[in-house]
């Protein structure tokens, strides 16, 4: 898997692949903004009549950044940025001085919000398209956190043939999102279920359950944690702490009731990127009686 960084160390893998000189598959239908073009480039246009200045800004992905726009006489603000990484990007606009989500672009749970994302192919590679093969399924659960007395949402990608074949039981992943990301990042930026599909067709993974929830808990009482200006270790050390009782204490058995898995330290693996990267080792290294494999992409260490 590759992973594209942005401006804040949260970006996340893979996209779907597209021929140059279109629209991006992360376009709203309809919006042919932004465009890839031929010669490998992405225009980004935006109609604000009434605008003083307009830019692009986003992760660095997409360039040095952020990027100024021209107005032209219909008063659409344009610019063509060279070269991306290939990769997904987050990237938003910014009116005279006003950070705003693209109307053209979806939207994606990152930098902490709701924030306008593209799709920019890396040609002849296909792993993380869907494929003409099996697929999984991708499912929303929620249950009540004994740790922090609030509901919670779990995104479970259970493998092809799940449904059909109710004797089989399956090892399980706890796999883990960036910082200022949520649950539903590895599979709407990152198409882990399209890549574990293809994989698993291919004989380079094995079938199994991949649960990924919200990488935040706080306990009852207790003030919300972000990263930011004034962290310190201990009170990521703090905020670790709630989060490893969810893991352990509600994640692990809700998983384990719902779905068919082996139930054992040496059917059950976990990673992550970035800040989840971090809680991986934070978790899994304290608790060897529960993991038998440990995954941390660009994950900071203590």
């Amino acid at each position: 898997m590759r992973f594209i960084p942005t401006t804040t160390n949260i970006g996340l893998l893979a996209l779907a692949s597209c021929a140059w000189a279109q629209t991006p598959t992360s376009n709203v239908p309809g919006a042919t903004s932004p465009h890839l073009n031929a010669d490998q480039s992405v225009t980004f246009s935006l109609k604000a009549p009434n605008a003083k200045g307009a830019e692009v800004a986003g992760g660095d992905g997409l360039g040095k950044g952020p990027f100024p726009m021209k107005r032209d006489s219909d008063g659409v603000w344009n610019v063509t940025i060279p070269h991306p990484v290939p990769g997904f990007h987050y990237y938003w606009f910014v009116l005279d001085g006003v950070s705003v989500n693209d109307p053209g672009s979806r939207t994606y749970f990152g930098y902490g919000k709701e924030t306008s994302g593209i799709e920019i192919p890396e040609k002849g590679v296909t792993y993380y398209e869907a494929g003409d093969v099996p697929h999984g399924q991708v499912r929303m659960n929620w249950y009540k956190s004994k740790t922090t007395g609030a509901w919670r949402r779990c995104y479970v990608y259970t493998p092809p043939g799940y449904d059909r074949n109710t004797k089989q039981r399956y090892p399980v992943l706890i796999l883990q999102h960036g910082a200022g990301e949520d649950e539903t990042g590895w599979t709407e930026q990152g198409r882990i279920n399209f890549i574990l599909d293809n994989l698993i067709a291919q004989g380079k993974a094995k079938p199994m359950i991949v649960a990924m929830d919200r990488g935040y808990a706080t306990r009852p009482g207790a003030a919300p944690f972000t990263f930011g200006r004034g962290t310190t270790e201990q009170t990521i050390r703090e905020a670790f702490s709630a989060f490893e009782d969810v893991v352990l204490d509600d994640l692990i058995p809700m998983v384990d009731a719902r779905y068919r898995t082996i139930a054992d330290r040496d059917h059950r693996a976990m990673a992550g990127l970035s800040m989840g990267g971090m809680q991986t080792l934070f978790i899994a290294l304290h608790h060897l009686d529960k993991f038998s494999y440990i995954g941390s992409f660009s994950g900071p260490i203590f």
